[in-house]
């Protein structure tokens, strides 16, 4: 087993951090720069933020919010929402990103992964998959823009594909779980594992640490989390230490 990497997520929408349940209702969680400076002093392997209504609003991510956040923290930071192109991609990186994420724009035009890739390296591209329960062979479907649109692409084999145009890493978003506090989709990660030869970061339903635990021990690579870290209700360096004591190796 790899060592797990324990990632807090920003939702940011109008500048600041968000957070709903299923993706909707969404409620102020704080200043982006702030939380992610925060969570780096916690301990924090990587913060990713998701400008979520970049894509629904036709527009490039934030970048002097990126800019801002890269000078606070010394931990890969991925960047997703709104990329288009490969100059998105360019521009964001100049801007302080490690990695971007990518989800709606490589539904659209998969090609473009493959040209990210090329451009960049394989290690920058991180593909998001916003992944909810549907009528497909596999049973589970992608959606796009935040979770607004139905795609009928079924999510196995958006997986494969994504990884034969150069994904790097997989950004497994369980649309059903997603604010539940419920639990990580076990079923989906270990789904997606059977089809995955690249890391699997696994997102969506965190409520408890033995949560946390339960995705490791179900062969998640990274755990990505937003509401229990925002609220205060668990801290970083808790979801590390119940990993150790469960016998998974973190950082």
């Amino acid at each position: 087993m790899p060592v797990i990497r324990v990632i807090p997520c920003l939702d940011v929408a109008s500048g600041r951090v968000v957070k709903g349940v299923n993706f909707q209702g969404l409620k102020d969680a704080g200043d982006p720069v702030e939380l992610a400076a925060n969570y780096y002093r916690q301990g924090a392997d990587e913060i990713t933020f998701l400008d979520v209504t970049a894509a629904s609003e036709n527009r490039s991510t934030t970048k002097d919010l990126v800019t801002r956040c890269a000078e606070e923290v010394f931990i890969p930071l991925t960047v997703g929402g709104g990329i288009r192109g490969v100059e998105d991609v360019t521009a964001l990186l100049k801007a302080g990103a490690d990695k971007v994420s990518v989800g709606s724009a490589g539904i659209a035009r998969p090609d473009l992964l493959s040209e990210i890739a090329m451009e960049h390296g394989n290690q920058i591209l991180v593909v998001s998959l916003d992944i909810k329960r549907g009528d497909t062979k596999s049973g589970f479907t992608v959606t796009s823009h935040g979770g607004r649109k139905e795609t009928g692409l079924d999510a196995m084999e958006w997986v494969t594909q994504v990884q034969q145009l150069g994904a790097g890493e997989l950004l497994i978003n369980s649309m059903d779980a997603d604010g539940t506090k419920q639990g990580f989709d076990i079923e989906l990660i270990e789904l997606v594992l059977r089809e995955s030869s690249i890391p699997i970061i696994a997102s969506g339903g965190a409520g408890t640490i033995s949560h946390f635990v339960e995705a490791a021990q179900a062969g998640a690579d990274a755990l990505l989390a937003a509401s229990v870290f925002h609220s205060g209700a668990i801290a970083i360096s808790e979801v590390k230490s119940e990993l150790a004591k469960a016998g998974i190796e973190v950082r």
